[in-house]
């Protein structure tokens, strides 16, 4: 399976569809929200969300919403990235509910040379989410940087620092190579 691209790997006006996609539990919303201290109940108060909002139950911190998005793409996009640049813009057009499934995909707008280093480009995407109707949630863009080729090659290949399991008598079945 591929874990990211190389910078000759990507093409300008390429669609990534991300897979699998994820659906949203009360639990997880909740949790996101507790730990990184967001507790307004909107998303947390049921009874609060029911009887005073517009949307009739809890809506999913857009945060979390764009971390799993992010999340989802970095197998297709940023998984040999050296560096995320820039997120630049990042916009929220519909509400995740709980229980909501999130599909992403991510299209490359453009990409350019580092003009610093040699071994290196700069890859800008986009990423829309949507959920299992086909409703998007979510759309934004981000500039990452990414190694060429001859990174990878100077630095041991795709899997830099990956060891290689070593036998050990209680590892029944491995043989000495």
């Amino acid at each position: 399976m591929q874990f990211g691209r190389t910078y000759e790997e990507f093409e300008v006006g390429a669609v990534y569809r991300h897979w699998p996609g994820k659906t949203v539990t009360e639990f997880d919303d909740h949790m996101f929200c507790l730990l990184t201290m967001n507790h307004h109940p909107l998303h947390l108060d049921e009874h609060y969300a029911g009887e005073t909002t517009q949307f009739g139950r809890n809506v999913v911190v857009g945060n979390y919403v764009y971390s799993i998005l992010l999340g989802m793409s970095v197998p297709d996009v940023s998984g040999k990235a050296i560096a995320n640049l820039e997120i630049e813009s990042l916009r929220h057009v519909a509400p995740t509910f709980h229980g909501d499934t999130l599909y992403g995909e991510t299209t490359v707008l453009d990409k350019w040379e580092s003009t610093s280093k040699d071994d290196r480009g700069v890859v800008h995407v986009e990423t829309i989410g949507y959920k299992q109707d086909g409703t998007v949630v979510c759309i934004f863009r981000r500039k990452v940087m990414v190694p060429r080729q001859s990174y990878l090659d100077a630095r041991g290949g795709e899997q830099p620092g990956r060891p290689e399991p070593q036998p050990d008598r209680n590892w029944p079945g491995r043989q000495e190579p």
